[in-house]
């Protein structure tokens, strides 16, 4: 993420009407609901240009893409470009950021190919479902339920997915055929069939994913415009910048010229991409049924068997637009994903996200508003009324280089070394999810969430207690005390005061206790019931406002509780049978009846 953000600050400059970043959204209700009101009064020429040219750039890399990830999710070529344009116009009127695109993406096209068994009309009714859960998720605020998903978890699911995608086209880019598409079986049949490489492909493939990698550092490496450039060393930096960016394109458009001129001669030593549907799709509702030569699939049948994924291709869709939003400096909004993949399954999309890297070319291209996406969606449909015959002729090794080079970035090596440094328990929930998803996806996030439940359950039962011993004994717990926490709070206690030869009193520093449930109130009375049977002193320090006014309601017998530590050790240093320091049965009868009026 961090280098998405430093990407954003090399971002052109935009009109001072719309701040990088922030756009210029007023609190109004009807600009939340339709942010484009916010921007479009003010639009200007100089947005204009830097939109086209930024439209440009996130087109060219889009469509290639598209195309590749069609192949992920095993689906025809078409149905990755009619995942690709519907998104672009929803954010041109629903977008919160100007960076963000929305569009298929390889993980969720992987997430695609697991539930919906290679049948676009599965893929289209997965998008709509996807939509309308997304919807519901976003306006009865349910989006807190992702904060249960932790970091460690996202991490080794999508180190997992970018280990089978990338490892899932190495038939592609060796030329082998009948691959199955299950990880383990593919693993196996691709080390069986290695003798059975096309060297064209393999060739081809290599020498794709080698170009690829130089055209992305030399973007990495091409110097900030500023106005003291001499004309030429500009034009020179704008040519660079350009074939840079759209790398994808021209890579796929080289590889297809190779192929189309083996075509020509009569020798094909290429796999080709083949036929794909041409003109734009028709608008239609979602097939709610499939006829097959064994009879009609219902709309009931058809969900029982995308199963777990109505529940993991939402969630994860929303999870991978929440964080793209979030790395380009803006507050996402929940509702656009599901209202993109509503409106994108009536002209045959499968579920779509936010894309990290369009939205990181769309920001490097100096995009100032939402109205970039126009050009992006034109320039597709323009490519499936135009160019889809030559679709044909691309290698699909060239596609699988484009493939495996945007995934690639996806795994995170660091963050192994990362938590083994910060916190080695964190440790369990990714690796539980990164082993888990090459099995099945749904298992590796469920297993992964409920170990790292697990280890929040721990903390809140366990919670880490400083003691201090002495005369008196000091005990601080590092946290809120709830009803897990009471047997081992008194345990604690237990061990330290009440079993020691004599039994000596103690003091619960409760500075950092935000709250407690009737369970601890019962288990703290009988602990002061413990205490006063052994004639020694159970005393509280520090209690916040909404402690206090709980343990006051409980009227607690022998219950004494003191501002500061001092004024505690103070008292249990008094001979027994004295009254209690800076306290009386007054004071505590005011400070009682304050606290229940408030």
């Amino acid at each position: 993420m961090p280098s998405f953000v430093k990407a954003l600050g090399q971002a052109g400059s935009c009109s001072p009407g719309m701040t990088p970043n922030t756009g210029c959204c007023s609190p109004g209700a009807v600009q939340r609901w339709l942010p484009i009101l916010a921007w479009l009064p003010d639009y200007s020429m100089q947005w204009l240009k830097m939109d086209v040219i930024a439209g440009l750039s996130v087109g060219l890399t889009v469509i290639p893409q598209a195309l590749a990830y069609a192949e992920v999710a095993g689906l025809p070529p078409q149905y990755g470009l009619y995942s690709a344009f519907m998104g672009c116009f929803v954010y041109f009127f629903l977008g919160t950021s100007r960076d963000v695109t929305l569009g298929p993406t390889a993980i969720m096209s992987l997430l695609v190919s697991f539930y919906t068994f290679h049948e676009p009309a599965y893929a289209v009714l997965l998008a709509f479902l996807s939509g309308c859960i997304q919807l519901v998720m976003g306006f009865l605020r349910l989006g807190f339920l992702l904060d249960f998903i932790s970091c460690p978890v996202i991490k080794g699911f999508t180190s997992a997915a970018t280990v089978t995608i990338a490892f899932g086209q190495i038939k592609n880019l060796l030329g082998l055929q009948n691959i199955p598409r299950q990880f383990f079986l593919q693993v196996y049949h691709t080390f069986l069939s290695i003798g059975e490489t096309r060297l064209g492909d393999a060739m081809l493939g290599l020498v794709c994913m080698l170009l690829l990698l130089v055209l992305k550092l030399m973007r990495d490496h091409v110097p900030p415009a500023h106005p003291e450039m001499p004309p030429g060393v500009w034009l020179s930096r704008g040519l660079v910048w350009a074939a840079t960016t759209a790398r994808n394109a021209l890579v796929v458009s080289f590889a297809a010229l190779v192929a189309y001129s083996f075509e020509v001669t009569g020798c094909q030593p290429f796999v080709l991409t083949g036929e794909t549907a041409e003109g734009l799709p028709p608008v239609r509702t979602p097939p709610f049924s499939v006829t097959t030569a064994n009879g009609t699939i219902s709309f009931t049948e058809m969900v029982q068997d995308m199963g777990a994924g109505l529940a993991v291709v939402p969630l994860m869709g929303l999870l991978e637009s929440i964080a793209v939003a979030k790395a380009f400096g803006k507050t996402p909004a929940t509702h656009t994903p599901g209202l993109t993949n509503v409106l994108g399954s009536l002209v045959s999309s499968y579920p779509i996200t936010g894309s990290f890297g369009r939205t990181a070319v769309n920001a490097q291209s100096g995009v100032c508003t939402p109205a970039g996406g126009l050009v992006t969606g034109a320039l597709v449909l323009l490519s499936l009324d135009y160019l889809t015959s030559q679709f044909y002729y691309i290698p699909k090794a060239a596609l699988a280089a484009v493939i495996i080079m945007a995934v690639a970035p996806l795994f995170d090596a660091k963050i192994f070394r990362t938590l083994w440094r910060v916190k080695r328990l964190d440790l369990l929930p990714l690796c539980v999810t990164f082993l888990l998803c090459f099995w099945e996806v749904q298992y590796g996030i469920l297993a992964g969430a409920l170990v790292s439940l697990l280890l929040l359950l721990h903390a809140v039962a366990r919670p880490e207690t400083q003691v201090s011993e002495g005369p008196v004994v000091i005990l601080q717990p590092a946290s809120g005390l709830h009803f897990p926490t009471v047997e081992a709070l008194r345990e604690a206690i237990l061990s330290r005061a009440l079993e020691a030869s004599p039994p000596r009193s103690l003091v619960l520093d409760c500075t950092h206790v935000c709250s407690v449930d009737y369970t601890v109130v019962l288990g703290l009375g009988e602990l002061l019931q413990d205490f006063h049977k052994q004639g020694a002193s159970l005393v509280f320090v520090g209690l916040q406002v909404p402690v206090l006014r709980v343990l006051l309601s409980a009227d607690l017998k022998g219950f004494q509780h003191f501002s500061t530590l001092e004024e505690a050790e103070k008292y249990l240093g008094q001979e027994p049978g004295t009254q209690p320091y800076n306290i009386s049965e007054d004071s505590v009868l005011e400070h009682k009846v304050a606290l229940l009026k408030a």
